[in-house]
């Protein structure tokens, strides 16, 4: 099992056991009851139960005929991110919060970022101009399965274009603030990375913030363009 994105057959028994109060207490269940609230077949029960446990979604303890099931906080933290996604589908969320932990890249933010290409576009949508570097933050668990609302609905996209001989590509881009300092969350259409946020900002965030390799930090992401930025976007 990748322990980065939760699979959705994951996401469904988590809430099927939320459902019977697993949440705030351990739950008593047999295989053969979790497997028709699953609609699959004991065996297969079996094995979806001690692959949540295995993962850390649930925690477990053995009983004579049934057993004891309780969800963590990090498969409550999954379920939180699913309750994210529909909020997002039927309530129009106008924000995300996402925390990752800060790692270094492959160094290439700065070649990238000092393209005339991608500067203009960013200052045009966000109103300044990206210090050459990015803020990398690996996600895991729940944080990673937001990356899908980001991927759903961009806020602004930075289009690809043709310089020095070859094609820079489009990118994803959402207005952003990290304890307090304004930013933009990207996601590069062609990218390295499948669980990595990168963060821009018009100063460079391991000073601002302070951070280092290893520090968790939470950014505020907009699902929808400031009222600043639509009015740029008009004129």
């Amino acid at each position: 099992m990748d322990d980065d994105v939760t699979r959705p057959a994951d996401v469904e028994a988590l809430k099927q056991l939320a459902l019977l109060g697993a949440l705030d207490d351990a739950v008593e269940l047999a295989s053969a009851e979790f497997a028709a609230l699953l609609d699959l077949s004991q065996q297969s029960a079996s094995r979806r139960l001690i692959e949540l446990a295995e993962s850390g979604l649930v925690a477990r303890e053995m009983g004579i005929r049934r057993q004891r099931l309780r969800i963590t906080e990090t498969g409550r933290g999954v379920l939180q991110s699913e309750h994210a996604l529909y909020q997002q589908i039927f309530g129009g969320q106008d924000r995300i919060s996402i925390a990752g932990v800060v790692k270094a890249g492959l160094g290439e933010g700065r070649y990238y970022l000092s393209r005339p290409g991608y500067k203009s576009q960013f200052q045009r949508h966000l109103g300044w101009e990206p210090y050459p570097g990015t803020l990398n933050l690996e996600l895991s668990g729940a944080e990673a399965n937001k990356l899908r609302i980001l991927k759903r609905s961009p806020v602004f996209t930075i289009d690809a274009f043709q310089a020095e001989g070859r094609t820079f590509g489009g990118v994803h881009c959402y207005p952003a603030k990290v304890k307090g300092q304004e930013c933009a969350a990207i996601l590069p259409h062609r990218s390295h990375y499948t669980t990595t946020l990168e963060i821009i900002a018009p100063v460079r965030l391991r000073d601002a913030l302070p951070c280092d390799d290893g520090s968790r930090v939470t950014v505020d992401v907009a699902l929808k363009a400031p009222v600043q930025a639509a009015l740029r976007e008009v004129a």
